[in-house]
């Protein structure tokens, strides 16, 4: 019988330790560890810093119902009273006018860049256009819509133009977002879907685009939290107003941005500070809420392992 010879490599007599690290290896982990948490502490102090500043000046107004019930009509800045009603509603109400406009648009573009048009030049030109698009600032968007809306159509400032020029802001974010999460669906579930006869159009919307929703909610919740805190939009092109408006193709809206600009000018004067920080807070916990919501959605919504 032919006897099996273990063959052990031979490292002259001394054992290979990899179980520790080196002084220089072990000196730049720790260094690294201490600069990222560093980063990461100091970044935490500013944003904890505003939320305590916002929080503790302005929660007190919120606490009473008709801060959530009734608007600011025959209010003056002297005086306490009245609340955010109109505010809060003009600000949903536009920023949904808004996300029925941006979304389905952002969506189908970030379909059409990742899944029809790669290097074609209508790709590419799409893909310039949206980078141009997130570099305008909300002013410059403003004032176009101020030119094509009012100037050539000769139509009214309303809420609904605000909404327009919101538009020309959120749609950038939320397609490069979209994008993103689209170019992460592995291309093995692609693969097996069109294995199966199943067409392209259905594959990206049965299994390409519910894959992705959950990122797809994170870029849209994004994209409404940028516009959502928008003030030249609300300056230019609707007036600012402290009855109740709830149509946005009609009259001057009130908007939580707006709420905060009208009386910030009156600041030494105990009531109207009360209000701007209250607005303020408003519409942290409105994002905030929002954020909530579409976590909840993604996580109900997305195609679950089995």
């Amino acid at each position: 019988m032919t006897a099996i010879v273990e063959n052990k490599p031979a490292y002259d007599g001394k054992e290979l330790d990899l179980s520790g690290k080196s002084g220089a290896r072990a000196f730049k982990n720790v260094l690294a560890t201490v600069l990222i948490v560093a980063a990461f502490v100091i970044a935490l102090i500013p944003l904890i810093w505003i939320l305590w500043t916002v929080v503790s000046k302005g929660y007190h107004l919120l606490l009473s119902a008709d801060w959530w019930s009734q608007s600011q009509r025959g209010v003056t800045v002297r005086r306490e009273g009245g609340g955010a009603y109109h505010a809060i509603m003009g600000t949903l109400i536009m920023a949904l006018i808004t996300a029925v406009i941006a979304v389905p648009i952002a969506v189908l573009g970030a379909v059409y860049l990742v899944e029809y048009g790669k290097g074609t030049k209508a790709a590419r030109a799409v893909s310039f256009m949206v980078d141009i698009l997130t570099g305008v600032p909300s002013i410059v968007a403003a004032l176009f819509i101020y030119a094509v809306w009012i100037t050539i159509f000769g139509f009214n400032r309303v809420g609904f133009a605000v909404s327009l020029a919101l538009v020309l802001l959120m749609l950038p974010v939320v397609l490069r977002s979209t994008e993103e999460m689209l170019k992460l669906v592995p291309d093995e579930l692609r693969e097996a879907s069109y294995a199966l006869g199943v067409p392209k159009w259905k594959t990206i919307l049965k299994v390409v685009v519910p894959t992705a929703f959950g990122g797809i909610v994170t870029g849209v919740m994004l994209g409404l939290a940028r516009v959502m805190g928008e003030t030249a939009p609300l300056l230019i092109l609707v007036g600012y107003s402290k009855n109740i408006n709830l149509n946005p193709f009609d009259g001057f809206m009130g908007a939580l941005p707006t709420m905060i600009n009208q009386d910030r000018t009156e600041l030494a004067l105990q009531p109207a500070a009360d209000r701007v920080w209250s607005a303020a807070l408003t519409l942290i916990l409105l994002v905030l809420a929002l954020n909530l919501l579409a976590r909840l959605v993604a996580r109900f919504s997305t195609i679950k392992s089995k």
